[in-house]
Formats: C-alpha cells, sequence, structure tokens
C-alpha cells in the first residue's frame, strides 16, 4: 500500500514536466477526482511559475551567447514557433501547451516571445484547468477500458 503523500507528490511532480501524466498518475493511484485536478493544476502551475520568473534571465544570457558565437537569430524551428504564435497568439500557445508541448516548454516559448509574465500565468491557469478537467474526467470514465482481464 503506497501512502498517500506520495501518491499526491507523484502526481504534482509528474505534472510538472508532463502535463497528461498527471491524470493518468492520479487515477491509476486511485485519487478521487477533485485530488487529481488540483494536483495536476498546481503541478503545471508550478512550472510555468518558476520558468516564466527565470525565463527573462535565461533568454538575456542565450542572445548573449547567440551574438558570441555569430548564430542565426532566426531558425527553420523559430519561424515556425512565432508563425504559429502570430496566428493564435497567447491563447494558442496555452491550449497547446498541455497536450503537445510540456508545461516547461509552453512557458519558455511564451517567455522567448515577450509575453508579460501575467498573461502568461493567466493563459496557462486557465488551460491548465481546462485540460486537467477534461484529461482528469477521461480517464477516470474511460480508464477501465487500458485494463486488460
Amino acid at each position: 500500500m503506497v501512502h498517500p503523500a506520495v501518491k499526491f507528490a507523484s502526481v504534482f511532480l509528474l505534472s510538472t514536466v508532463k502535463f497528461l501524466g498527471g491524470p493518468l498518475a492520479g487515477t491509476s493511484m486511485g485519487l478521487h477526482f477533485w485530488q487529481t485536478l488540483a494536483l495536476t493544476v498546481a503541478g503545471m502551475m508550478t512550472s510555468v511559475f518558476v520558468f516564466s520568473g527565470v525565463g527573462g534571465t535565461w533568454m538575456r544570457h542565450r542572445q548573449k551567447q547567440r551574438r558570441l558565437r555569430r548564430e542565426p537569430i532566426f531558425t527553420k524551428r523559430s519561424r515556425n514557433i512565432i508563425k504559429v504564435f502570430r496566428k493564435f497568439g497567447m491563447g494558442g500557445i496555452a491550449f497547446l501547451t498541455p497536450i503537445l508541448l510540456s508545461p516547461i516548454g509552453g512557458t519558455v516559448i511564451a517567455t522567448l516571445l515577450g509575453v508579460p509574465r501575467q498573461r502568461i500565468l493567466l493563459h496557462m491557469f486557465l488551460s491548465a484547468v481546462f485540460w486537467g478537467t477534461a484529461l482528469t474526467f477521461a480517464s477516470i470514465h474511460f480508464g477501465h477500458l487500458l485494463h486488460h482481464k
């Protein structure tokens, strides 16, 4: 029998790096809907809070390194990220972060694009609540289909 604190920590820590893992882990460990949702959202928002804070410093460091090495500013990857941002804005990045990107990746992209920290926190929170609810609900109600008998 796993101690409840270990279950909570597992869901929280997994959600800081890979959002989808939180609802799956919470459901598989027998946590209730609200517990799983709260831990998943809290895990993602912890990553967003930390990386949006250090993102500006990291961005300045990377720019300085690029100038010293004379690397091109725009690469194929950076152009694609900018296209997505121009088309969908911060809301689009936040919406895609939990399912396609990691909480860290989405936050770093938003920070590098110069989105103010408060906007990043708000959009990521709304996205985390939306996707956390949807994925936790789906994992609870359809998780039995994954079990082999």
